[in-house]
């Protein structure tokens, strides 16, 4: 099994490889880089200035129907994203048709009056698609804090996030022993 790194155009630029190969150690599967400047994007609420999540996953299952990828496929968008009853969310997933979208707008420093770095940018961009496109290989939400699969609800608690799986979860990718 493979998954697909789709990268807006309008993400930034040279991080895609960095991302792409973080997330295959972290859920030990490969990936591909797959620039996208021809998804059209749909759900943004002028009121909220934000993507709904949900309305960039339908966006993306029809690109995944017409190019008939099975794959899992995680897009990465420029955006900031919000899901029903939520103020706002890094990433979200439809494990049902093996898409998942996350938004780097609320992880890099700049957004919260931090000195920047790309080190950090790129480590969370990493950690969060790999807890997206677990939900996509059939993992749950953990409650291991260190654990990439632990829900963050701040940019404090995905840093805390340690780059692997705990091994419950590694269990539940790679199955029993």
């Amino acid at each position: 099994m493979r998954f697909a790194l789709y990268w807006d155009h309008r993400s930034p630029q040279g991080l895609q490889r960095p991302v792409q190969r973080l997330i295959e150690g972290i859920l030990g599967i490969e990936g591909d880089v797959v620039e996208c400047d021809r998804i059209l994007l749909t759900g943004f609420d002028l009121l909220r200035r934000q993507y709904n999540a949900q309305a960039l996953l339908t966006c993306l299952e029809a690109v995944q129907r017409r190019r008939g990828d099975c794959d899992p496929i995680l897009l990465v968008v420029p955006d900031d994203l919000y899901a029903p009853r939520e103020e706002y969310v890094f990433g979200l997933a439809r494990p049902g048709q093996g898409t998942a979208v996350v938004s780097t707008a609320r992880l890099h420093n700049d957004f919260y009056g931090r000195a920047p770095s790309e080190d950090d940018f790129v480590e969370r961009i990493a950690k969060e698609g790999a807890h997206e496109i677990g939900h996509l290989l059939g993992l749950e939400h953990c409650s291991e804090r260190e654990c990439v699969m632990y829900a963050p609800h701040s940019l404090d608690e995905l840093d805390r996030k340690r780059k692997m799986l705990c091994p419950s979860c590694t269990a539940g990718i790679r199955g029993p022993a």
